[in-house]
This record gives structure tokens, C-alpha cells and sequence, in this order.
């Protein structure tokens, strides 16, 4: 699918001065910063939503003590290392 977009002179001069530096096409770098820029954005969508699950599961009062987590922290690396606390 092809798409047409349109570069501020600014912008459109730095991506042609990369190119040529990289020695790859405007339309491959432009490529590469709309797959990382999605990329982003889907993993903070993501971070987000398990924002609001930790918030709703705080409000419903599913929490753990601070003690029992340290407690299965400091098992960490022994031999009789403990489960995580549910």
C-alpha cells in the first residue's frame, strides 16, 4: 500500500541528509520511524490498560502485604526459596 505524506522543508532536509548518510532511501527510514513510533505507542497502550487493572484490583482491596513480599524476596537464591504470595 503506498501513502503520501508531507515533509516540513526542515524535516524533509534531514531525512535526505540521513538517507544519503546511511545509504538508504527516505521511504525505507520513514518506514523504519513509523514501525518503532507504532511500536511505542501499542506498548503504552498496553502499560496503560494494565495501569487501570492494577488500580481496579487495588480498589477491590486484592492486595499483599508489604512484609510477605519481602519476606519472598530475601528467599530469592536460598535453598528453600518460597512461592510468590497470592
Amino acid at each position: 500500500m503506498n501513502t503520501s505524506i508531507r515533509l516540513s522543508d526542515e524535516v524533509s532536509e534531514r531525512l535526505t541528509k540521513l538517507a544519503a548518510k546511511m545509504q538508504r532511501s527516505k521511504s525505507w527510514l520513514i518506514n523504519e520511524a513509523v514501525k518503532d513510533y507504532l511500536a511505542r505507542t501499542e506498548e503504552d497502550s498496553k502499560c496503560w490498560q494494565e495501569t487501570l487493572e492494577a488500580l481496579a484490583s487495588v480498589k477491590a482491596g486484592d492486595l499483599i502485604e508489604g512484609d510477605q513480599i519481602d519476606t519472598w524476596l530475601a528467599s530469592w537464591g536460598n535453598a528453600k526459596e518460597l512461592e510468590p504470595p497470592r
